[in-house]
């Protein structure tokens, strides 16, 4: 494990990212008929469905006078400028223009496209070079589908650089702010190993809960069932997201869409397993997906508790970072230093 350094340089909190990877920009139910407008990274995208379901994303600027694509319409698989209805193809190809003269041409303006895979709930983009865009994959997330994991998804927004957001995430030792909401308690790094892709913490950390009967899972609602015990706490920065566990019990990812050098969007994904439950593993499979989707949302209190405080002392390192951002603060665990220079090298690439 490499040896913690004591002060940070704060110029990371200009970097941008690297445009080469897949980012969860939204989720599925979030995109209906209506367009949806999202930004990743300073760029507008404009996500449509077309006639089938599929979703397509487009850079959300009609070239005709500069407006929002996402405030018009889908028809079947093409774009409808609200402005002056010119449509355009999923390819960015313009189609009609209701008003085209019979001795005028359709004009051959052309609207940059973005490679984007519904998977696993989510909505991923490839912002960057298309021909690397099957070379990559987005994050998987078994559990989504696997019937022993019941989700909870709560919506992270923060005015703040995403490396706060990604550095409070892998420092375990901030479990002193969330003692209202219980969470885990006295986390030790104990290993750390990183390449040029990952950062992995491992902690040990006393848990407050433990799911091995049917009634445990009433913990999520009733602080006062809840008990201390030992459990491994790990944590890993696979860039550009975000994933932990705690012990058995708990599976939780992070994926990050960062709009800008002072914001950012993340969608915090915690599952809670069943695998103790085994008579309910015999139960037929209708059953089982029942439950899963009865219980959907079950940590959300949990959940959103923890997420508003952790984005207010986010926001308020983002706050003292403007006022002056030449001031170093001390620094003594040594995921956050591998952090930082994660962040760096993928920035550059």
């Amino acid at each position: 494990m490499s040896s913690p350094q004591t002060t940070f340089y704060h110029d990371i909190r200009n970097l941008g990212i690297n445009q080469n990877h897949w980012y969860a920009v939204a989720r599925s139910i979030e995109l209906k008929s209506q367009p949806l407008n999202i930004t990743l990274w300073h760029q507008p995208i404009v996500l449509y469905r077309g006639y089938n379901g599929k979703v397509h994303a487009l850079e959300d600027l009609c070239p005709h006078r500069f407006v929002k694509l996402s405030s018009g319409r889908a028809i079947a698989d093409e774009l409808e400028c609200q402005y002056h209805g010119w449509r355009f193809e999923s390819s960015g190809k313009c189609s009609h223009v209701p008003y085209l003269a019979s001795n005028q041409k359709l004009p051959t303006c052309q609207i940059r496209t973005f490679p984007v895979q519904e998977i696993n709930g989510f909505i991923w983009v490839f912002p960057g070079d298309k021909s690397l865009a099957n070379l990559i994959s987005p994050l998987e997330i078994p559990e989504w589908e696997h019937l022993n994991y019941i989700a909870t998804i709560s919506v992270i927004k923060c005015r703040a650089h995403y490396s706060y957001l990604i550095e409070n995430l892998m420092d375990m030792h901030h479990g002193h702010l969330h003692q209202n909401w219980q969470a885990w308690a006295a986390a030790e790094l104990i290993d750390l190993s990183e390449n040029d892709h990952r950062v992995d913490a491992y902690y040990q950390a006393q848990s407050y809960y433990k799911i091995d009967k049917i009634w445990s899972i009433s913990q999520l609602l009733f602080p006062a069932l809840r008990q201390l015990h030992p459990e491994p706490l790990n944590v890993s920065y696979i860039y550009p997201n975000w994933v932990s566990n705690l012990g058995k019990d708990f599976q939780i990812y992070c994926l990050l869409c960062p709009i800008n050098e002072r914001e950012t969007q993340a969608y915090l994904v915690h599952f809670t397993s069943l695998h103790a439950f085994w008579r309910l593993h015999k139960l037929p499979e209708w059953f089982r997906r029942f439950v899963k989707k009865s219980l959907f949302g079950s940590a959300q209190k949990l959940l959103n508790g923890l997420v508003d405080q952790d984005v207010e002392m986010i926001e308020e390192e983002q706050q003292a970072y403007l006022k002056n951002p030449q001031r170093r603060n001390y620094e003594l665990n040594s995921a956050l230093v591998s952090t930082q220079k994660l962040i760096r090298k993928q920035a550059i690439k």
